[in-house]
């Protein structure tokens, strides 16, 4: 019988597989195994909509209008951001957009241009 790997959270032993997921049954964790031997590489790879993997200083165009929260405006279609910085969180790339300013957004929205 194969050993599953302990949950990264809690380090409970009790974890169990559900499809390709692993469960933590103590504290409700479920994570993807190949996702948990990228992050054993130490190299976050951070991909466009379009699965193109993106480097900081690249230029990349957003491919939805995007509202802006806390503005009556909104990123429109084909803006093209120039020299991104790649960062961890769910907002994974900063830039300064021409008449915004500071702004953080998703990879899922923008392609490599």
């Amino acid at each position: 019988m194969e050993k599953l790997p302990n949950c990264p959270k809690c380090n409970s032993e009790y974890t169990y597989e559900d499809g390709s997921l692993l469960v933590c049954p103590e504290c409700g964790h479920e994570w993807n195994l190949a996702s948990e031997a990228e992050a054993a590489g130490d190299e976050k790879v951070v991909k466009d909509a379009n699965g193109n993997v993106l480097n900081d200083g690249d230029t990349v165009t957003i491919i939805k209008d995007l509202k802006v929260k806390g503005s009556s405006s909104s990123l429109k279609i084909g803006t093209k951001v120039k020299n991104i910085r790649l960062v961890d969180g769910d907002h994974n790339i900063e830039c300064k957009i021409d008449g915004f300013g500071e702004m953080k957004l998703k990879s899922e929205f923008v392609k490599k241009a």
